[in-house]
Formats: C-alpha cells, structure tokens, sequence
C-alpha cells in the first residue's frame, strides 16, 4: 500500500491515544517507560508516524525514548517551597534561578517542574498566560503553591522612612535577575511610580534568591529591596506591604503521578507544613493545590 503523503510525519499525544484507543495517560507511561517511539521537542511529546506503524505492526524497529527529564524543580526561590523539598524527603531537587529561567528548563526537558510568579498586566492575574505560551502543547499542569505578601524589604534605620516605592529615589536597592518574578513585578510598579532605574541606586549584584535580597539589606548593602514579608521577618527586617501575588508551580502531568512528588504532595497535607507557613508568615495556603490550567 502507498503511503499517505498527505499525513504529518509526527503525531501528537492526543492523535497516538486515539489511534492505539487509549487515554492519554496511557500514551505517557508507554512513552515515559520507552515502549512507544517518540521524541520530546521543547517540552512538548511528539510521535514519529513511520516509527510508531512499525510499533504497531510489532516491528522492532524500536522506539528513541523520550529523554527524561531530571527530578529537578526550577524557577523561582520560594522558602516554603525550598524548605518543604528537604524536609519531606522526597529526594527531588531544586535550581532556582527565575521563574522564566524556570519555564525555559521545564520547556528544554531540563527540570520536570518550575515555580512562578510572574505578573502579567494585561490580565491584572499570574503566571498563565506565560505558562501557555512558553509550553502550549506540553503535557504540564499549572498549581498554586500558595499567595505570598510582597513588597518592600526595608533596613531598620529606614522604617517608617521608606514607606512605598516612590520613597526608593536615590536610595540603594538591590535588585533581581532581570528574569526573576520578583524584578519582573518591581520594574512594573516602579514605572507605575513614574520612576526609572537612573531614579534609584542599585547595588553591583543582583540578588539571585528571595534570601540573597533579604541578606543584602540585612548587611548593609542595600537600604531596602524587593523581597517577601516572610524573608524581612527572617532577617528581622522591615517590610512594606505593596501586592499578594499567586506563586504557582508547572509540573509535567506525568510527574504528579509518581513517588517523588506523592511525597512532597502529601508532606504538604500535614500540620508541620501548615506550621512552617505560619511561621513564616506573609503566606496564605487557602488555594494550596487548585489548577489553574492545564495542558493538553
């Protein structure tokens, strides 16, 4: 029989679990075992149509696995996050390096998860439009982690001083890396300020983790930066309250279902995890766990 010129050369997740009349979560664990061909490209599980006919008619032509990838969680620091991935014992880890970082590992098949919190203006809301776009297509699921109180974190001797972000002209700031949540929301609300980065005094360094910017401020670096209330409590700090952003996490939807992350799932059901929040403070667990979006 002549093959059909006309068809794609790849199929999707959605196109496998129709032709092998399955779900897709069938299709997910055929490929993430290696007994179905396929190839991960941007995040994204594409099926290569030759090799998946051969597949079926029991050739052993067989199947290039997916590259999986590592049992890594990237994006943004967020403390009770990082707290909770050592003390459940889960075993997954963590490089925190930005919330757009993040989505670029998650994509690249370099993390299987990324924390978030980036403010998209257009909406007024968090996270998803950024998570469609970078990831449209890829099996991933978008859950809030918790809503966090984010402002100012200010030195001692500045309290009462500083009390918005208008009151950070010719002051040093310690900033974030440009693809950070944090820096992304501070370069909004400065503008909305009417004031630039020729108006403030950065530091040399960006502060790579919620800590680092605290840890600035604390040392006398810096006379204030954008940080979390619950960092500014840590570090005995003052804090001025300026928004409650959503942090969430993107998870590749196949990951939810497996040991490592059961068990940072179900540490996170416990007292100690509601404690550990409270202690913090600024956090707010109410919609701990709701799915925001979810991919195809």
């Amino acid at each position: 029989m002549d093959r059909d010129t006309t068809a794609p050369e790849f199929l999707t997740t959605r196109e496998v679990a129709a032709l092998l009349r399955v779900k897709q979560r069938k299709v997910y664990d055929l490929a993430a075992s290696g007994q179905i061909p396929c190839r991960r490209v941007t995040g994204k599980l594409l099926f290569p149509r030759a090799e998946v006919e051969v597949w079926l008619a029991g050739g052993r032509a067989a199947p290039a696995p997916a590259r999986r990838a590592p049992d890594v969680v990237s994006g943004s620091h967020d403390p009770l996050l990082d707290w909770a991935l050592r003390e459940s014992g889960s075993g997954l880890a963590s490089f925190f390096d930005g919330s757009l970082d993040g989505l670029d590992r998650l994509a690249d098949g370099e993390a299987i998860a990324c924390g978030l919190h980036v403010f998209e203006p257009d909406t007024g809301g968090w996270n998803r439009a950024h998570v469609e776009a970078r990831l449209h297509g890829a099996p991933v699921v978008l859950i809030e982690w918790a809503k966090r109180n984010r402002g100012l974190i200010v030195a001692p001797a500045l309290e009462g001083k500083i009390t918005g972000i208008a009151d950070l002209r010719g002051h040093r700031v310690a900033l974030r890396q440009p693809r950070a949540g944090g820096q992304i929301l501070f370069d909004h609300l400065l503008a909305e300020a009417g004031l630039g980065r020729a108006d403030i005094d950065p530091i040399a360094n960006p502060a790579r983790t919620e800590a680092d910017a605290a840890a600035a401020v604390a040392s006398g670096q810096a006379d204030a930066a954008p940080g979390l209330e619950a960092m500014a409590r840590q570090f005995r700090l003052g804090f001025v309250a300026l928004v409650t952003e959503r942090y969430d996490i993107a998870v590749e939807r196949r990951a939810l279902f497996e040991p490592r992350w059961q068990t940072l799932a179900g540490f996170c059901r416990t007292p100690a995890f509601a404690a550990k929040a409270a202690e913090l403070g600024g956090y707010d667990l109410a919609g701990h766990g709701r799915v925001h979006w979810n991919g195809p």
